[in-house]
């Protein structure tokens, strides 16, 4: 890809020790893309694996020009969106998670939505029209109760932060995610590090005056998930009142 070409949309793919599957996920997103009629980048924003996952994805990037990788130091998910979003060009600009749970087709929902003038659109696993696979009760049980908080929190009105399919408009991505707070010193951790990211993302898109529309997806439940459900709970929780905390200390301002 040209450096002086803007792809219409950038695809952000974070990745946490995933060889196993990245091969296939990388094919598979080069493939729908390679169907659709806009132009497009791939990142993979690797979080600093301890597999091959940073190999593979440089071997896929040497016969596919449209494909970047970023090989960033492990310091979770929330840095790592945040890089491959910020390292983004294209006029739309979204992530999805490197299981491919929501399957791709639901680009064009996102787009369509954008295109209609929204300023975020983000995959929801709740509402009319959604679809959910194979979900652990538990899961879908923690998920409510921690949505609830959010809604009563920070986020009133949206029904799913934390689904990992989410679009910006370009614009709108650099700012709010250039003015994230939570991990932004973060040093290096050890495993697996889910957090309420999304939540702040949110918070500060609305903040801001963007339009931010729901768009019902299907999901399926893939093992393997790095979710810890009791001390993830915990984090995400806590993540959610440091974001309330940061606002209403005027960090935000």
């Amino acid at each position: 890809m040209s450096q002086q070409t803007r792809p219409f949309l950038s695809v952000v793919i974070p990745a946490y020790n995933e060889e196993r599957r990245l091969p296939s996920t990388l094919d598979a997103v080069q493939t729908y893309l390679e169907l659709q009629h806009f132009t497009y980048e791939i990142i993979l924003a690797d979080d600093g694996s301890e597999d091959q996952t940073a190999e593979i994805a440089a071997a896929f990037a040497k016969t596919n020009d449209s494909v970047r990788i970023l090989r960033l130091p492990h310091q979770g998910k929330a840095n790592t969106v945040k890089a491959g979003v910020l390292a983004s060009i294209g006029e739309y600009v979204m992530f999805t998670d490197a299981d491919l749970s929501t399957p791709l087709t639901f680009i064009s929902h996102l787009i369509d939505v954008l295109e209609d003038g929204a300023d975020v659109a983000i995959g929801s696993r709740e509402g009319q029209g959604a679809i959910r696979h194979h979900e652990p009760v538990y899961r879908h049980f923690m998920g409510r109760v921690f949505n609830t908080l959010v809604r009563m929190i920070a986020v009133p009105g949206i029904n799913d932060t934390q689904c990992g399919f989410k679009a910006f408009r370009a614009d709108v991505a650099h700012d709010v995610f250039s003015s994230v707070l939570l991990y932004k010193d973060s040093r290096t951790v050890s495993g697996p590090r889910v957090t309420g990211f999304d939540v702040e993302v949110l918070f500060l898109a609305r903040r801001r005056g963007y339009r931010i529309v729901e768009v019902p997806v299907e999901w399926t439940h893939v093992s393997g998930s790095k979710v810890a459900p009791l001390s993830d709970s915990i984090r995400m929780f806590a993540d959610v009142v440091r974001v309330r905390m940061n606002a209403l200390r005027g960090r935000y301002s």
